[in-house]
């Protein structure tokens, strides 16, 4: 893409510094303007990538995930952010001896603290396990999740919780498509079935991959699923309308600075995945 830092970075400035009329626009206006122009740019990449075509974005779609382990049941429901569907699956990150080898990895332990000891405790009157789309939608395949990090429900959660967050939505994505292609019935998968997240604050990114290799969740032993995960990626250091001053000196100058190109490389990168 030509000039492509140059785009990206006006795509920023656009988001926190053109697309308002306050001294400081808020975290929820700026952060989800800036996730639609840096995804626009992606997106601008179909001429060279065909496969950009048979994608398509979807705003609210509900999940529900079910499935028990141990004596317990548990559950993963509910709106969880803008989600890139597909035509086709995502590639196998790892391959089937990477895959075998998890066998041999012991899962930690809190013992004797449950590891459930946090989770919120309902009382279930229907199990759902539901992707969110019709059985006949024509991009049935999660490609990536995206979740902003503003509005009054995520915007104080700590980096640790947003990428827990991230993790157990991309994993409900990818055990509800298991059990829409293979049913209820547990088991290692023959194909494995990756899902990607991406979320943000407007200004640092978490990247998380997850590959869904097996729906046997109740032994610790066996074949386990794996996560990829990069954190605290910062895409610049500050777009601020006014100059920040200590003691007349300009502490912090005024527009766009440290604008780290990297971090949109690993956006484009996960983007791109399965289309080039």
């Amino acid at each position: 893409m030509e000039n492509l830092d140059d785009r990206v970075q006006n795509a920023i400035r656009h988001a926190c510094l053109w697309d308002t009329t306050e001294e400081e626009p808020s975290r929820e206006k700026y952060c989800g303007t800036l996730v639609r122009n840096l995804l626009h740019l992606c997106g601008s990449l179909q001429a060279t990538h065909p496969g950009l075509g048979r994608r398509i974005f979807a705003e609210k779609y509900s999940l529900a995930a079910t499935w028990s382990r141990g004596d317990e049941l548990f559950q993963v429901r509910g709106k969880n952010g803008l989600l890139l569907n597909s035509m086709d699956p995502l590639p196998v990150v790892a391959g089937k001896e990477e895959i075998q080898n998890t066998a041999d990895h012991i899962l930690e332990t809190f013992y004797p603290i449950s590891p459930t000891i946090d989770l919120q405790r309902v009382h279930v009157y229907k199990e759902l396990s539901h992707t969110g789309f019709k059985d006949d939608y024509p991009y049935p395949h999660a490609h990536t999740l995206f979740i902003l990090r503003a509005g009054d429900t995520l915007v104080n959660l700590p980096p640790e919780q947003l990428r827990a967050k991230m993790i157990m939505f991309a994993f409900g994505n990818a055990l509800t498509r298991a059990q829409t292609l293979h049913g209820t019935k547990a088991g290692v998968l023959e194909e494995p079935i990756v899902v990607q997240s991406v979320a943000t604050d407007g200004q640092m990114f978490q990247f998380v991959v997850f590959q869904l290799n097996t729906t046997d969740l109740q032994p610790d032993e066996g074949v386990k699923n794996m996560v990829w995960i990069d954190e605290d990626q910062l895409l610049y250091d500050s777009a601020i309308v006014c100059p920040v001053l200590k003691r007349k000196v300009v502490h912090i100058p005024a527009g766009l600075s440290g604008y780290k190109s990297e971090t949109f490389q690993k956006l484009m990168a996960l983007y791109l995945h399965g289309a080039v």
